[in-house]
């Protein structure tokens, strides 16, 4: 592990502090949070690292493994028929896949297609190839590219019942890997199925469900309707449960598993900013003071590794070009965060990124 992020990763919570950032939680409002049973597989603790396309690569993996917090990680969301497709002309395996087979487990790997046969023959290399710890299936992107181009992902929340002969496939061709779905609640406000879809799911062989809090119409806008992931859990008889949505601090996990009826969090996008927020988290619900940000110089320090990391695997000028989303992300919410995207979204080189960051990442105010 980089020893930059290690260094940032153990360092303590600061002491005296009266921001409730470091105050540890109330043990009497602390909900009862258990390991989270997926097939075989303990995830410990139950806080997920989402799958998201175009960011979760090896190097972000990297990253929030060294942190802590997370019980399982998630890798980019793979196109089972590019997949096959590059398999079949000897080319490269995608680089989404990147670092996957060396890496430490638990880990687990997001296809995307309609074609229960092609998803199964991926998940069966998945499994018995790259022995990963989990094969999830995407059913809640609602990008036009997966959906209407490909009738995959939130698409075929439509057809239920072709979710469940695609979840049947992959789960005979996996076996023993547990087999996943993460879905939405519907394709439309006036159009929520998720009860129906989590008892096909359930019924299928899949091992447990994440739900994404809003409907594929929604897209990312509005808020995340934890109250009717809530009610999908009386209908579930074996499987856990994970909610998703909208949680971007440490309270706001602690209170799902309080408030609503999951076994399971998934942390998506507010991680890309903050990858410290899985350890965050953890500590939250242990009850212990939550360990505080990074410094802005230390944040400096991590999105610079980072860069590296993304160099090493795809060469400085590619790596310039994938990070500059990386460093958006890393300022946001912070002072003059505006003027550092300007600036970085045009980097081409390794020396413009060090100019751009020495010269408008924020610093900290003395």
């Amino acid at each position: 592990m980089p020893n930059g992020i290690t260094a940032i990763a153990n360092r303590k919570p600061l002491s005296g502090l009266a921001s409730s950032d470091t105050t540890p939680f109330d043990a009497a409002v602390l909900p009862i949070v258990t390991p989270l049973r997926i097939g075989d597989l303990v995830v410990d603790p139950p806080i997920l690292q989402a799958p998201m396309a175009g960011y979760t690569n090896y190097a972000f993996r990297q990253i929030v493994r060294a942190y802590g917090g997370a019980g399982l990680l998630a890798t980019e969301m793979v196109n089972a028929r590019g997949f096959i497709w590059m398999d079949r002309e000897q080319a490269e395996h995608p680089d989404r896949l990147w670092g996957v087979a060396d890496e430490p487990r638990p880990l687990a790997v997001q296809i995307w297609d309609n074609d229960p046969e092609t998803l199964a023959a991926v998940g069966a290399r998945l499994t018995h190839e790259y022995k990963v710890s989990v094969v999830d299936i995407n059913f809640g992107c609602p990008v036009r590219q997966v959906t209407e181009k490909a009738h995959s992902g939130s698409y075929l929340l439509r057809t239920p019942d072709r979710m469940g002969q695609i979840i049947e496939r992959v789960v005979a061709a996996c076996h023993p890997t547990p087999v996943t779905a993460k879905t939405r609640l519907g394709c439309s406000r006036d159009k929520i199925n998720i009860i129906d879809v989590a008892q096909i799911v359930e019924g299928a062989g899949a091992a447990a469900l994440t739900v994404h809090g809003r409907t594929a119409a929604d897209m990312f806008r509005g808020q995340a309707s934890w109250d009717l992931i809530s009610t999908i859990k009386p209908h579930l008889k074996r499987i856990p449960l994970i909610g998703n949505g909208d949680l971007d601090t440490a309270e706001k996990v602690v209170e799902a598993f309080r408030r609503w009826n999951v076994d399971g969090v998934m942390i998506a996008r507010a991680s890309l900013g903050k990858p410290w927020l899985f350890q965050q988290a953890a500590a939250a619900l242990r009850g212990e003071p939550i360990p505080p940000d990074p410094t802005l110089e230390e944040e400096r320090e991590l999105m610079v590794e980072h860069f590296r990391l993304v160099c090493e695997r795809f060469g400085e000028e590619r790596g310039a070009v994938l990070m500059r989303k990386f460093a958006c992300c890393y300022a946001q919410g912070r002072p003059g965060a505006r003027e550092f995207r300007k600036h970085v979204v045009g980097i081409e080189t390794a020396a413009e990124f060090f100019d751009v960051v020495e010269q408008w990442f924020p610093r900290s105010v003395v």
